[in-house]
């Protein structure tokens, strides 16, 4: 509601200078960072700049016209250029609470998405390799963004684009064919698997021709033989097992599941086109598009005919694009990719289609293991499935340490768990690389999912079994600078979630929750919540209740449960 008042304060100004001096000015309206100025302050630098009229003539000027407008405004002044503006705390902060309750869930929603289609491609592990911790970014990153488009009000459609077919593929099957035993495979799928692919990159470093195989069973498979069509079949079968079991344990789901091999007959129309527009270039036997003096050539097709990774991604886009109609298209994608999506953009922007700008790589850094990157092909990895049990395990016992008599351990542990693993990730900037510590993660002090949960708990504890009248409160206790703050971040939860979307960044929510609670935290520090003063006792259980209902909210939006007991 603050943000309204700015909102409403920009739009009086900017159509004021208007119609008066027929001047389209941008008006920044914002927070001092000293607040003993104001609640909010407008800068009229640009005023002056664009009108060129004596700044004490403008300020005044700008001053009459707030006084006129009917806002909770309870006094103007200024200091040089700067209009500070102190709000009426104890009407809006009443205001305030009553919406967050009243609204609940529904507290923060809003429309900026409303009619708009988003495409979200996102998690995308590579078939028969482990689900490592590295999987973890794309696809809670992508999970978040998903909740947080559909609380913006956009239609959603999540695909998880398998990594179920490329070069790796002749790789396994060599590395099948020479050393796998189908049996033991069965009994543990993808540690075999993962050996097999770990094992055929040893064996090529003393045998270099072990690539060209390899080359020659993916053209294989491309060609549709038979026997190669099986064994990839099953082993993408079996692949999928482990990652259904990942996705299951972190309640996670798709729309859905189509990898590259679903555009495998999607791919001639797309090479065709280029070629109808001469936009294709024989270079060595392969043919490729040129894109500029300014970025590398897409290469579409090798020499021996055989398939790239980015023809397929051409071929998904307008695939996705007839089908599911997007305004904009997330890629979810690591930081290293960067340079394919300004391809697939260009490529698409040369074919005279005009929504490359829709298409947009939400990149994100590495999970690093002693500062070194994670390898599947060099066995340096560390199965997501292993670290959530782990981390599920540690909440258990912490839990247990606590509050032994407390009922679904085993529930709330997992809860708890994979809160600590998820919020470790996405309070992160999504492109920064993150060294993984898990003993930080699952601590319940700190910057950590479980503090969060514990937060919850603690007002979930404190109005249980509790009534209180919300038209029966002391709104004069908003005065004080410790409820105050409080209700001033309550009122940005629908600005924080709005440049959340517009930025595509978790984080932003996150760092806004971790914020909340602890100023709620400080507040339960300083008063006593639960006091014989009906009143006062009316007003502190409104706010605590408006604290809880932003902050299950907020998990909720990054993928985590929120708890009534811990």
């Amino acid at each position: 509601m603050i943000n309204k008042i700015k909102l409403d304060l920009k739009k009086l100004l900017e159509n004021f200078y208007l119609e008066k001096y027929n001047s389209n000015i941008s008006i920044i309206v914002e927070e001092p960072k000293n607040s003993s100025l104001g609640d909010i302050s407008i800068p009229l630098f640009t005023v002056v700049k664009t009108l060129r009229r004596p700044m004490p003539e403008l300020v005044n000027e700008a001053v009459e016209v707030i006084n006129s407008c009917n806002l909770p405004i309870l006094s103007v002044s200024n200091v040089g250029a700067f209009i500070n503006l102190f709000v009426d705390k104890s009407k809006l902060s009443l205001a305030i609470i009553k919406d967050a309750i009243e609204k609940d869930a529904t507290f923060g929603a809003s429309t900026i998405g409303n009619g708009k289609n988003v495409t979200l491609d996102y998690s995308s592990p590579n078939i028969a390799k482990s689900f490592s911790i590295g999987h973890l970014r794309s696809t809670m990153i992508g999970n978040s963004l998903k909740l947080i488009m559909q609380k913006c009000g956009y239609n959603t459609f999540a695909i998880n684009y398998l990594g179920d077919w490329g070069t790796q593929f002749g790789k396994m099957i060599v590395a099948y064919k020479n050393w796998g035993n189908k049996e033991e495979i069965l009994k543990d799928p993808i540690n075999k698997l993962t050996e097999l692919y770990v094992k055929f990159h040893d064996e090529a470093e003393k045998n270099p021709s072990l690539e060209d195989e390899a080359r020659e069973a993916f053209r294989k498979m491309e060609l549709k033989d038979p026997e190669y069509l099986e064994l990839w079949s099953w082993i993408r079968e079996e692949s999928l097992k482990e990652s259904k079991q990942i996705y299951d344990l972190l309640e996670i789901s798709f729309d859905s599941y189509n990898g590259e091999a679903f555009y495998n007959d999607k791919m001639d129309s797309v090479v065709n086109e280029l070629e109808e527009k001469n936009l294709l270039v024989e270079d060595q036997g392969a043919k490729i598009v040129n894109l500029g003096d300014d970025m590398p050539p897409a290469l579409i097709k090798r020499s021996d005919g055989g398939s790239l990774y980015i023809t397929r991604d051409l071929a998904a886009v307008f695939y996705r694009k007839n089908n599911y109609k997007f305004d904009k298209i997330l890629y979810v994608v690591g930081n290293e990719q960067k340079l394919h999506f300004e391809q697939l953009k260009r490529l698409i922007s040369k074919m005279g289609y005009d929504f490359q700008d829709e298409i947009e790589h939400v990149n994100f850094g590495l999970y690093l293991s002693g500062g070194k990157k994670m390898s599947t092909r060099k066995g340096n990895v560390t199965k997501l499935y292993d670290i959530l049990q782990k981390s599920i395990s540690m909440a258990y016992d912490i839990i247990s340490s606590k509050n032994p008599d407390l009922a679904n351990k085993e529930q709330i542990a997992k809860y708890v768990g994979i809160a600590a693993i998820v919020f470790a990730d996405l309070k992160n900037f999504r492109g920064l690389d993150i060294e993984f510590n898990l003993e930080q993660a699952v601590k319940f002090e700190g910057q950590t999912g479980p503090y969060l949960q514990y937060t919850g708990v603690r007002i979930a504890s404190i109005l249980r079994d509790k009534e209180f009248d919300i038209n029966n409160c002391d709104s004069s206790l908003f005065e004080k600078p410790h409820y105050f703050e409080i209700v001033k971040q309550i009122s940005q939860f629908q600005a924080t979630i709005e440049r959340a979307a517009v930025e595509t960044s978790p984080s932003i929510i996150a760092k806004y929750l971790l914020s909340l609670a602890s100023s709620f935290n400080k507040f339960y520090s300083l008063e006593k919540i639960n006091t014989d003063n009906e009143v006062v006792r009316n007003t502190n259980f409104a706010l605590a209740k408006a604290v809880r209902i932003v902050l299950n909210e907020g998990l909720r939006l990054l993928g985590i449960h929120y708890l009534e007991e811990m």
